[in-house]
């Protein structure tokens, strides 16, 4: 079937200065095909961290990851029209041409297009499929949880490791031997290939979001045979580093011709793409397999937001991120089209620590929650385009989103000084000063934080900033249990910002933010028994209605525990501004279905020309 699932999200728009307008925007002026570009030139705001090393998708990274369907392309995608257009997200087929669900939702089998080639000339096949499956199992440790840190697999009878991976090394991914056959395709194991063309993933307990899944990070294929014969994957403790500046193949229709550390990445145009045989009403309806029309990108990394701004206006790039320092310039000039969601799944919050004192006091951490003025953070940290959001989840989810449907944390000074009163601060009186660490670079996190403070000494609360270096700032967080055995490094409270899904399912929020099985994302080291047993709901049951009942009163829990106040969710594409290029020359482009939680730069090869 062609779609397992349909969310109502929140539709993308092409925001010109004036007036909002859903869809394409268009021009009076025109550029014929000769004026298209021979290069295109995108800037985006930073490298990407671990540079091009497709094997850290297990990690949800790279980020921004500048290879998302250019180059690495998933089974399934979401139909980018009705996500961006419509508020719908539904699933459509890229990589796979269809799947069937079993009726107990535990059993679903992907049939993948034939004739389909990597740039290396390796065939794609389901073989290909499997092996990268298993390498994200092995580089997890072996754990159950390789999958959007989910245990919904039976790995009981899983065995993968160097010899594993050596002997398919010899077999060939393409016409594998016997022995290497008899491996894949045990269907005692909860993923298999299916003859060369068919991918079969088994859970082991009916599980409703794997489309979701594979239309993240862990979901974008790349070239297993390559990756084999050059050096393999690495170990679960150092995965393989050549893959940094030497990428990964994958069969998109980019491919990287150069590498440029930490400044830029050159992409050509793939001669043997699959898609370019493709008829234009294919491409129309799904724009994110198009060929594109632009034989060559650059993508750079400019730290400068004054640097982008110019090169944008002066023709030095065709598009670039704008980010609050500029943005009045950009949104005041009619020559200028940028991107923003109605309902964005990029969330902000504000963390408290709720290991070490005094944050570990839930009074305290909801005196906090009201006395925040989130309306001057949306305002001053990010140009007012911000919408108020009641977490984990994000409206985008639908039913999963605010199943208790309470409301978010109102600013309210005498309700958060009744309850400093009862965490036994009446007044602020006796209680510490509290420690906000950021990074630095980020400006919306140092508005935030100083409208924090100044809300905090309102009611008697001192608050002091504390500025970091990035990898200082990063360096003591991890999955739920490192950060509770690092929770003096973490301070008092942080922010989580701004976040967006490292796949598209309700799972990763909240099993991100407040689970005590989270890889990545906890930063207020919370667990609460309830709460872990409503988030395992998630991938145990088929049941929608069990799931949204026991996500209730596990909201109920949060809301009461605070331990984050949720400042909202972020409409422009890069938070405090967005991608903006010249509405005469580009009239289309389509962005990560993941709403930039695995990047932030266009998917260049559906831009559409005016």
């Amino acid at each position: 079937m062609a779609a397992a699932a349909v969310y109502f999200a929140g539709g993308g728009v092409v925001s010109p200065p004036a007036a909002t307008t859903t869809g394409t925007t268009q021009s009076s002026l025109s550029v014929t095909k000769s004026q298209i570009p021979e290069t295109l030139v995108i800037e985006d705001t930073m490298w990407p961290i671990h540079d091009l090393n497709a094997l850290y998708q297990l990690l949800y990274v790279p980020w921004p990851w500048w290879l998302e369907h250019t180059v690495y392309q998933t089974l399934v995608v979401t139909d980018v029209k009705a996500q961006f257009g419509e508020g719908r997200i539904e699933f459509v087929p890229d990589l796979a041409t269809d799947w069937t669900v079993s009726d107990d939702k535990t059993t679903f089998a992907y049939d993948l297009r034939q004739g389909v080639k990597f740039s290396s000339g390796n065939p794609f096949n389901a073989y290909q499929v499997w092996t990268e499956m298993y390498a994200w199992y092995y580089l997890n440790s072996n754990g159950s949880n390789f999958l959007g840190a989910l245990d919904i697999f039976d790995t009981s009878h899983v065995n993968v490791g160097p010899a594993t991976f050596e002997l398919l090394k010899s077999s060939g991914l393409a016409n594998p031997t016997g022995e290497a056959l008899a491996i894949m395709q045990d269907k005692s194991w909860p993923i298999y290939a299916n003859g060369p063309y068919q991918i079969v993933f088994h859970t082991k307990a009916p599980f409703l979001h794997l489309n979701g899944l594979l239309v993240g990070f862990q979901g974008l294929i790349f070239d297993c045979q390559w990756a084999l014969d050059n050096g393999g994957f690495g170990t679960p403790a150092e995965f393989n580093p050549y893959f940094g500046e030497h990428p990964i193949p994958g069969t998109g229709p980019y491919v990287v011709a150069e590498v440029a550390m930490n400044s830029h990445v050159k992409f050509e145009q793939n001669p043997s793409y699959w898609g370019s045989a493709l008829s234009p009403e294919e491409i129309t309806k799904n724009p994110i397999v198009s060929p594109g029309v632009v034989k060559t990108v650059i993508v750079r990394a400019v730290v400068d937001d004054l640097t982008r701004y110019t090169d944008l206006t002066t023709g030095a790039a065709q598009l670039a991120t704008i980010g609050s320092a500029n943005w009045n310039l950009i949104k005041n000039n009619p020559r200028y089209a940028y991107f923003s969601v109605k309902t964005s799944a990029a969330i902000y919050a504000l963390a408290f620590n709720t290991k070490i004192s005094p944050t570990d006091n839930p009074n305290l951490r909801q005196a906090i929650a009201h006395a925040i003025n989130y309306e001057e953070i949306w305002k001053s940290a990010f140009n007012g385009e911000v919408s108020a959001v009641m977490g984990p989840e994000t409206p985008n989810y639908g039913v999963y989103y605010n199943p208790g449907n309470l409301p978010p944390y109102d600013y309210n000074v005498d309700k958060a000084k009744e309850f400093l009163a009862k965490a036994g601060y009446p007044e602020g009186k006796g209680l510490p000063t509290l420690g906000i660490r950021i990074p630095t670079g980020t400006q919306y996190n140092r508005i935030s934080a100083e409208v924090v403070q100044s809300n905090l000494a309102d009611i008697g609360i001192n608050v002091v900033i504390m500025e970091f270096s990035p990898s200082t700032y990063w360096a003591p967080y991890g999955n739920y249990e490192t950060n509770a055995k690092n929770a003096k490094e973490l301070g008092h409270m942080t922010f989580l910002g701004v976040w967006a899904p490292s796949a598209l399912t309700p799972t990763d929020y909240w099993t991100g933010f407040v689970s005590s099985r989270s890889l990545w994302g906890n930063y207020a080291a919370y667990s609460d028994p309830t709460v872990d047993k409503a988030v395992l709901k998630l991938s145990q049951t088929g049941d929608i209605n069990e799931i949204t009942d026991a996500l209730k009163i596990a909201q109920e829990k949060i809301y009461n525990d605070a331990p984050y106040a949720w400042i909202g969710t972020t409409n422009l594409w890069a938070y405090d501004g967005s991608v903006v290029w010249d509405r005469n020359l580009i009239k289309q482009v389509y962005f990560d279905p993941c709403y930039s939680g695995v990047n932030t730069a266009p998917i260049f090869n559906t831009i559409e020309f005016v």
